[in-house]
């Protein structure tokens, strides 16, 4: 028997969905903004937020139990992480992350559905302006705390022009054209996203060096010309066959000579593994029509199927387990 898993671990892992619902509680009615501030008891904050103050106590203590506040006597403070992460004005605020994690609940509560039909059950969909501000700004929070270390691991110091596929608000090309002052970029995502990204370009005041072309990269050909490609979180939202369309559209618009790079929650070749990418298979399944995390194996063979050649894994892992592959068109 395995002494990891017994009866109290495997309770654990079936109701860890409680402080989830906690934390996103938090986040949702704005209690660790408005502990920002300082000291509040659960009297002042229940008359902030409009609830009901015992429900209120349960929630600040609850949120207290598990290292998110502190608290003295009746009154409440944010932690030194809920102060970083929580707080909707600090610069490392991952709250729009956290609510996008709310919008998915109620489709992995029937994960059994997706999996005895082989077809998604999430209703909520990118029209819905609630959940697209969400995950657009949770994507945004989430690579401006990874973008500026994992652009050290690749060299694009001798590319002119990049092309950000499916680059929402453009953090990676951003942080790729700071750190190579010979870059200019071209973020393609859907036209819905566009406002969001030129705001976000023009805040870094790089709106010289990256322009955004509104298109669907699954159902149109790329315009343009370049010497690399990142496709950022691409892949995992389409099915194999659109995947390699994908990649060949890609592949057609690079010059000869041209990087493609693959940045991705990758599975090893068993699929078992690693847990975040595994996971964020079945998230894929109950949202998609065919969307998956792809192990390296078959990202490589993608590559070659397109004509790519020298394609290596790059030592990088994401904090969330993701990882790069680039390939090179002869």
């Amino acid at each position: 028997m395995d002494n990891k898993m017994h009866a109290g671990k495997l309770l654990e892992i079936s109701g860890c969905y409680w402080q989830a619902c906690t934390l996103q509680a938090g986040v949702k009615l704005g209690l660790f903004s408005r502990l920002g501030q300082g000291w509040l008891s659960s009297q002042e904050m229940a008359e902030a937020c409009a609830c009901d103050p015992d429900a209120m106590d349960r929630l600040l203590s609850g949120l207290a139990a598990m290292g998110l506040l502190i608290k003295k006597e009746e009154a409440f403070a944010n932690s030194e992480a809920a102060q970083r992460y929580l707080t909707a004005d600090s610069p490392e605020y991952i709250g729009h992350m956290i609510m996008h994690h709310h919008h998915l609940v109620p489709s992995w509560a029937r994960l059994d559905e997706a999996v005895k039909s082989g077809r998604p059950v999430r209703t909520r969909s990118f029209e819905d302006k609630q959940w697209r501000e969400s995950f657009l700004m949770g994507m945004f929070n989430n690579a401006m705390l990874i973008a500026p270390e994992l652009v050290s691991h690749i060299d694009v110091s001798d590319r002119k022009h990049l092309l950000d596929l499916g680059g929402g608000p453009g953090t990676y090309a951003i942080h790729f054209c700071l750190n190579n002052s010979g870059l200019r970029a071209t973020v393609l995502d859907l036209p819905e996203t566009r406002p969001f990204a030129e705001q976000i370009i023009d805040r870094f005041q790089l709106g010289d060096r990256i322009s955004f072309v509104p298109g669907d990269y699954v159902q149109e050909d790329l315009p343009g010309t370049y010497d690399a490609a990142w496709l950022s979180h691409v892949l995992h939202g389409e099915n194999p066959d659109d995947c390699r369309r994908i990649i060949e559209k890609t592949e057609s618009v690079l010059e000869p000579g041209g990087k493609i790079i693959i940045h991705d929650f990758i599975l090893n070749d068993t699929r078992d593994g690693p847990f975040f990418p595994a996971l964020f298979s079945l998230n894929m399944l109950l949202g998609t029509g065919g969307g998956r995390s792809y192990s390296e194996q078959e990202l490589v063979q993608m590559l070659k199927e397109a004509g790519f050649r020298d394609i290596s894994r790059l030592p990088y892992a994401g904090p969330t387990e993701s990882g790069l592959i680039t390939g090179t068109k002869p």
